[in-house]
């Protein structure tokens, strides 16, 4: 027993320095540690520094508006609240993109697995009969076995933890595209809600200058009954008014197709999804159309720009590229891997016997153990390509992550002048469509004197009517800037929120 129970000790203790080596070789990690690039990165926003004493703009201190994720909120506004609400839960390009979250950190736990042996077990047992020389009697034959086998790869370089340092990665990654498609499809809805409502006040607009329009008419017709001009008033009045119910029509065209847009972002069929109309009230001095959104654009809340530097972690898309170019490192540690040995561990043990009540009995046991190296010795150039592969992939991702953080500074510069011109411009044509009313109502009150001819009343009228439109268009500009500049900046987002993924 002695002699049986040294022998036991000494291929204990083989075992245990065999794993205790492994250990330490297995703190080895081939391939480059990541660092971050370097990004294009300015020391100040250029429209911000350059116009940033300009009026009517106001740098915003960081806890002001715009800081909170449900960004929208600063608007004020019920209806857009209830449909950003169904985003997160309806829309299936968000939908789409958590599903492919939820294969990234699956896929995360499949690299883990790596880390740990495979264990399997099995029982089995079989039962027959085989004849004597002479054919005249059977023997029964029977046997039964039941064992357990383990086998392990030691991560000695370093290819399983960049797996999973790859995975991890990805998994963040894929859960900033969540908050980047969340967010782009929040400010496409703001953006065509607020376009919808401009609608409804060009809606408006068109019925009041149609009634004009028609009042014109007549006049010219009644002139015309009783000598004083001809019928040629009478065809440019017509002329202005049906040109001016066309596009009253086209309009109709152009808010039905926004509410349908607004239907598929809620993730509802356009047919189930109707936004009624918002009635509007005329303001008696300017005679223009007054709304929720005039009165919103006229004061825009103050949205918090920072400094540049900081628009790398309150972007999404940003946060996304960047560790997605993170993965594509990890996985040049892999490839650099493949040019090491393998080093396989496998073990088994069980007991098999004839008889299954008398199978697990001591006498009937066995095991075994032992390592085996494996090394690749000609594969064509399969590693060197894969490895080539896999530089050639970081050097694109790290590309693409410059390139994205470049259109987000970009889309900031953009919407800050934005804001600032198109609000001079709407000062400017504000007051276009003032002088033409008054010039309106002078070739009106002339043509009734018979002063000039009806032509110079459809001239005022159409560039009243032109006008009009513009600063509409303006309007919503001005709205579809604000929302872009605030989604631009994150919309409230910050990266610190992957330290949990």
């Amino acid at each position: 027993m002695s002699k049986i129970g040294g022998m036991k000790s000494r291929q204990l203790k083989s075992i245990f320095s065999g794993t205790a080596l492994i250990a330490l070789l297995t703190g080895c990690m081939v391939g480059p540690d990541y660092t971050k690039p370097d990004s294009p990165v300015a020391p100040t926003y250029k429209e911000l520094g350059e116009n940033a004493s300009g009026d009517g703009w106001k740098l915003a201190e960081p806890n002001e508006a715009g800081m909170d994720t449900q960004w929208w909120k600063i608007y004020r506004d019920p209806v857009l609240d209830e449909l950003m609400a169904n985003i997160a839960i309806s829309n299936q390009n968000v939908i789409a993109t958590e599903a492919q979250y939820r294969q990234a950190t699956a896929l995360l736990t499949q690299a883990r697995a790596g880390l740990f042996p495979t264990l399997t077990g099995n029982a089995g047992g079989t039962r027959g009969t085989a004849s004597n020389n002479n054919g005249s009697t059977n023997s029964v034959i029977q046997s039964s076995n039941a064992n357990i086998g383990a086998s392990w790869i030691p991560d000695i370089w370093g290819q399983v933890r960049r797996n999973v340092e790859a995975g991890g990665a990805n998994a963040q990654a894929s859960a900033a595209q969540i908050a980047a498609i969340t967010l782009s499809t929040q400010a496409t809805l703001a953006q065509t809600y607020f376009a919808l409502r401009i609608a409804d006040m060009q809606t408006q607009m068109y019925a009041y200058t149609i009634d004009a329009y028609q009042k014109s008419l007549t006049i010219s017709q009644n002139q015309y009954d009783a000598g004083i001009v001809t019928q040629l008033d009478v065809a440019q009045a017509q002329t202005l008014l049906e040109s001016t119910k066309a596009l009253a029509i086209d309009l109709q065209l152009s808010r039905a197709q926004l509410e349908h847009a607004l239907a598929v972002l809620v993730g509802q069929t356009p047919s189930s999804f109707s936004l009624p109309a918002q009635v509007n009230a005329i303001d008696p001095q300017t005679g223009l159309i007054v709304s929720p959104v005039t009165k919103l654009v006229a004061s825009l809340p103050d949205v918090p720009i920072g400094i540049p530097s900081q628009l790398l972690e309150r972007r999404p898309d940003i946060a996304a590229a960047e560790r997605q170019m993170a993965a594509a490192n990890a996985r040049i540690g892999v490839a650099t891997a493949a040019f090491f040995p393998t080093l396989t561990i496998s073990g088994a043990g069980g007991f098999q016997g004839v008889e299954l009540p008398n199978l697990i009995s001591m006498p009937l046991r066995y095991w075994s153990w032992g390592p085996a190296l494996s090394q690749p010795l000609f594969d064509g150039g399969l590693r060197v390509g894969a490895l080539r592969q896999a530089d050639a992939a970081y050097d694109q991702n790290v590309a693409l992550y410059r390139q994205t953080v470049l259109s987000a500074f970009q889309n900031v510069e953009d919407n800050l002048v934005a804001l600032r011109l198109l609000q001079s411009e709407s000062k400017a044509q504000a007051s276009a469509v003032k002088y033409a009313q008054t010039a309106v109502r002078i070739s009106l009150n002339q043509y009734k004197s018979g002063i000039v001819t009806y032509l110079n009343v459809s001239t005022a009228q159409a560039t009243e009517l032109s006008n009009e439109r513009t600063l509409m268009s303006l309007l919503n500009r001005q709205i579809a800037a604000h929302v872009g500049l605030i989604t631009s900046l994150g919309g409230g987002w910050d990266a610190s929120l992957l330290a949990n993924k």
